[in-house]
């Protein structure tokens, strides 16, 4: 998993859902996946809340001043996927509540809920109390203003494996997910940890909300282990657009619905 946050050359966005047959004949081979200076330690470990602890303290030791960062790319990316689900999904004066999934210190949470229209409670979630301590002194000295007046954010040091415990069941609206389930799939040990963050995931949703993954894993791998996994939690949809391309690395958002659409 590369830490990028370069502009994207977009590409054709397309959205297809149906068969795995009918879905390997719209890919393309992709080139080899690319990864930066990080560490072997920390891409073998990426399930751990130590490993992730001491990656945050020392990224935030290394700069003078507080700097986000984002893993593959930043807010504007991928707006355009995540915005209009908050338009769609709006109901007057209710707040639309949205959790940004493993946020660390990322910006993405903060520009969801600073750019929406309608009003949000964006909740950014991280297994690391030093990401977390890092977004609150954050928020707090530069008084980031939300779009709209009735919008709220909050910062909360949380196990994605255990969402039910701060959310009730068919609670979200929406959740965002950039990155963090690519990080337990390639961990040595992560994989029944990203089978249970989906899990939480369709359990906390309400039966009209969404779960965006956002990874460069090619769908004919990211879409078999999705299926199987949400066949086990009953009727699921799961759908997938192409974002863009950056250094001959593909990148992904995979849709998922608790219930199929057309059905809810």
């Amino acid at each position: 998993m590369s830490p990028l946050s370069n502009p994207f050359i977009l590409a054709g966005r397309r959205l297809f859902t149906g068969s795995l047959g009918q879905r390997h004949c719209f890919l393309n081979a992709r080139s080899p996946r690319r990864h930066s200076s990080v560490t072997t330690e920390l891409m073998e470990n990426m399930d751990q809340k130590s490993t992730w602890d001491r990656f945050y303290t020392e990224n935030n030791n290394r700069a003078s001043t507080f700097k986000n960062f984002e893993w593959f790319f930043g807010f504007d990316s991928v707006k355009d996927f995540i915005m209009p689900l908050l338009q769609t999904g709006h109901h007057q004066d209710v707040l639309l509540q949205v959790l940004d999934l493993g946020c660390g210190t990322s910006a993405l949470g903060l520009s969801v809920y600073s750019e929406s229209s309608v009003p949000v409670r964006v909740t950014c979630a991280d297994v690391s109390p030093v990401a977390v301590q890092l977004m609150q002194e954050n928020i707090r000295h530069k008084a980031i203003k939300a779009r709209h007046h009735s919008s709220r954010v909050e910062f909360v040091e949380l196990d994605c494996t255990q969402l039910d415990r701060y959310f009730g069941s068919h609670s979200l609206d929406l959740i965002i997910d950039k990155g963090t389930t690519d990080a337990l799939l390639r961990s040595r040990e992560g994989k029944g940890k990203a089978a249970l963050v989906l899990k939480q995931c369709l359990k906390v949703l309400q039966s009209s909300g969404s779960l965006l993954q956002f990874s460069d894993e090619d769908p004919d791998v990211r879409l078999l282990w999705l299926e199987a996994a949400v066949k086990e939690q009953g009727a699921a949809a799961v759908g997938f657009q192409e974002v863009g391309e950056l250094r001959g690395v593909f990148y992904y958002c995979y849709h998922v619905t608790p219930h199929p659409v057309g059905q809810h």
